[in-house]
């Protein structure tokens, strides 16, 4: 089940939400650049700008000897790596569909302030609930869930056009779309810390992605809609 597009009208350019998928496509161009010299350069690429759970359990041990830097320098860089071009694309996907109009009712610098703020939370969430674990962790899925929370908030009632492969296309609500979503996340995360797999396997960060639709939930309430958001015709 793919989303296409949903018919929620925006009345601004969402140039942050445009500047972010250009980052993240740059970085993970450079990524490629870095694999050339070998699988071992880029998973220290990864392993150093990556959020590690069990590498915050040893700053904060050593706490307040500490850097913030090294506290807080992961989160962010792991927001705009990814591990495969279908990893990118399909964030990129969704935030395409969903962020445009975010920043429309946020304003751009509020919107981008929201976007890293749940990219935030979702990397906490991560390490709350994987305490101890080795495996990096990247991606922008934590704070763009964030914006899947705004929206289900926001905009309920939206239709979402939706494809189920390989040829059914229909529309659903959007509560229904993110609802249902953010409910197979709550149990794939609470399925994956009852079988203990997150902490020797690979996978998807289910935790982060539900820290980061809580958040995006919350500060939705939180933070005001920008003015004179709609444009009049002048008579």
């Amino acid at each position: 089940m793919i989303p296409i597009r949903d018919d929620t009208p925006r009345f601004s350019t969402p140039f942050v939400t445009y500047f972010i998928i250009a980052l993240n496509t740059l970085v993970f161009l450079f990524e490629l650049s870095v694999s050339e010299q070998g699988r071992g350069a880029l998973n220290g690429l990864i392993y150093h700008f990556g959020v590690v759970p069990l590498r915050f359990d040893h700053i904060l041990a050593a706490w307040p000897a500490s850097s913030l830097t090294g506290l807080f320098l992961p989160i962010l860089t792991s927001m705009f790596l990814h591990a495969s071009w279908l990893h990118l694309i399909g964030n990129m996907w969704f935030l395409w569909i969903f962020g445009d109009n975010i920043e429309d009712y946020l304003g751009h610098f509020s919107y981008l302030l929201f976007y890293l703020v749940c990219g935030f939370a979702a990397a906490i969430a991560h390490i709350l609930l994987n305490a101890g674990s080795r495996l990096p962790s990247v991606g922008a899925s934590g704070a763009i869930a964030g914006v899947m929370g705004a929206y289900f908030v926001l905009y309920p009632k939206a239709r979402v056009m939706m494809w189920f492969p390989p040829i059914f296309f229909f529309h659903l609500p959007a509560w229904l779309v993110l609802g249902y979503w953010f409910f197979m996340q709550f149990l794939s995360g609470a399925a994956t810390s009852i079988a203990e797999t997150s902490q020797t396997n690979g996978g998807i960060a289910f935790w982060a992605h539900v820290g980061g639709f809580v958040a995006g939930v919350v500060l939705i309430k939180v933070l005001p809609e920008r003015p004179r958001r709609y444009r009049y015709a002048a008579w």
